[in-house]
């Protein structure tokens, strides 16, 4: 079973400073039949403005990812991290028991495009932890393993039996995940244009997977699309 999250019915805010689609309910944004799925709490498509950003603010109980699409993103935290992130790379900070970060668009003139995605964990006040990943060279046509439970295949471990995987497409690329009995697969297309098991899903664009056995992703244009192997 695929049911389709189109782009345009997400919720959407205008801030000025920020530019941002909700694929969940989130905060002035309330969907009962979209509160996340399985573990997957949010995905916002965020566009922060040149020298605007987020301001300190506090997270717990939660596994915080942060994909770039295009643009740099500076990160400062309670932890102690003082990081800039670009296009390619991947943020991670599991915020347990506790953690304060801001984010910042350094550019004067660039804009800068990300995914801010949450994962809830497995158990609550875990000690807070941070980490990076850069898929910016990663080759197209492969389906790259960002996170998973145990960190294999060089990914960053998570508390939380959630693989996200990432492929990038050529025109005309073609990659397949299997499913395990009883797994669940959250499909969003960051960029481009794929097709999903035959269904259509445009830049935005995200599906809801139940008992499939096997994803096939076909590009008909260069796409980014992030898969979530959920338990």
């Amino acid at each position: 079973m695929i049911k389709i999250r189109k782009a345009n019915e997400r919720g959407h805010a205008e801030h000025g400073w920020l530019d941002t689609y909700h694929t969940f309910s989130f905060a002035d944004y309330y969907d009962p039949d979209w509160m996340g799925f399985r573990s997957l709490r949010v995905i916002n498509d965020d566009v922060v403005m040149p020298g605007m950003g987020f301001g300190t603010h506090p997270h717990r109980d939660m596994e915080i990812i942060t994909y770039i699409l295009s643009g740099a993103l500076e990160h400062k935290d309670s932890m102690g991290n003082g990081r800039m992130i670009r296009a390619g790379e991947v943020q991670y900070m599991a915020a347990g028991t506790g953690v304060q970060h801001s984010e910042f668009n350094p550019s004067k003139d660039e804009a800068v495009h990300l995914l801010q995605i949450w994962i809830q964990p497995h158990r609550k006040g875990v000690k807070p932890r941070y980490a990076e990943k850069t898929l910016a060279d990663a080759p197209t046509g492969v389906l790259h393993l960002v996170t998973s439970k145990t960190g294999r295949e060089s990914s960053i471990a998570i508390h939380q039996d959630a693989d996200l995987w990432l492929a990038k497409l050529d025109a005309s690329s073609r990659v397949t995940h299997h499913l395990a009995p009883g797994r669940h697969a959250w499909v969003h297309v960051a960029e481009g244009e794929v097709s999903l098991n035959g269904k259509k899903l445009s830049g935005g664009d995200a599906a809801a997977v139940s008992d499939e056995s096997s994803l096939e992703l076909s590009a008909t244009k260069p796409s980014q699309v992030l898969l979530f192997d959920l338990n």
